[in-house]
């Protein structure tokens, strides 16, 4: 199914970063940093803060100050190394967890991980606490794509074909009060929705649970990051939600190399 044309900020992003890591990566000795931004051609504002994210996150190392050169996550991920595809597979999946659990502390929330794949909503990976604990699926997540955030990112990345595929074989049942059941304004509100602006869910899915969704879009593949949480904190929902689309690409990198 085809998704919906529109980039989302964490794409352009990452975009940029993988740029930088080409060019890195073609100088395994070190590159400096005015030969990396001619390479990479990008604005210095952009290039300076994603170099903080690439340093940061092990993809790049700054062996002498001014010199960049890969780092063990960019050699461990291109497949340097004696642990084979196994082991590299093990370190991506790490790499990611280790993503989502950076984000869930930020952000003080459960965050989800979801993809639509084969006609059908997954959420592979959740990473939550005691303390900030992951919402009660009380109606499996695949029959309520129509209530919540997740479900709502996820579809409004389909093409219009694909959103009523998935709601022909999905009724909109309702859930709550709150819960839009009425088809044509599901699929119109879908159809408005900014690729770059998070999905926000105020108890539509479950009376005391509010979330926000934003996608991620990694070529072919439709997917979303979301976070919950319990109604008494609504105030945190907006600018949560802007938090998490802002940090965004730190995962998204981690699925796209």
């Amino acid at each position: 199914m085809a998704t919906t044309p529109g980039r989302t900020a964490p794409f352009h992003s990452v975009r940029y970063a993988l740029r930088l890591l080409e060019a890195i990566a073609g100088h395994p000795d070190g590159i400096r940093a005015g030969d990396l931004a001619q390479a990479a051609g990008l604005p210095p504002d952009q290039r300076e803060h994603l170099m903080g994210m690439l340093l940061a996150e092990g993809y790049v190392e700054e062996p002498v100050e001014g010199v960049y050169a890969p780092g063990r996550a960019l050699l461990m991920l291109g497949g340097v190394g004696d642990d084979g595809e196994e082991g590299r597979r093990r370190f991506r999946d790490e790499r990611l967890q280790a993503a989502l659990d950076a984000l869930r502390d930020s952000l003080n929330a459960p965050v989800y991980l979801a993809r639509y794949a084969d006609g059908e909503l997954e959420v592979p990976r959740i990473s939550d606490t005691p303390e900030a604990p992951v919402v009660n699926e009380w109606v499996d997540f695949r029959s309520a794509a129509h209530a919540t955030a997740i479900g709502k990112c996820l579809l409004s990345q389909l093409d219009h074909d694909g959103r009523e595929d998935h709601l022909a074989r999905h009724r909109a049942a309702r859930l709550t009060s709150r819960t839009i059941t009425d088809r044509r304004v599901l699929l119109s509100a879908l159809e408005r929705q900014p690729p770059t602006m998070p999905v926000l869910d105020f108890q539509e899915y479950a009376i005391g649970t509010l979330c926000a969704a934003v996608p991620l879009t990694a070529g072919s593949t439709v997917g979303c990051l979301a976070l919950s949480l319990p109604v008494g904190q609504a105030h945190r929902l907006r600018r949560a939600a802007e938090e998490l689309n802002r940090q965004a690409a730190t995962t998204l990198l981690s699925l796209t190399i």
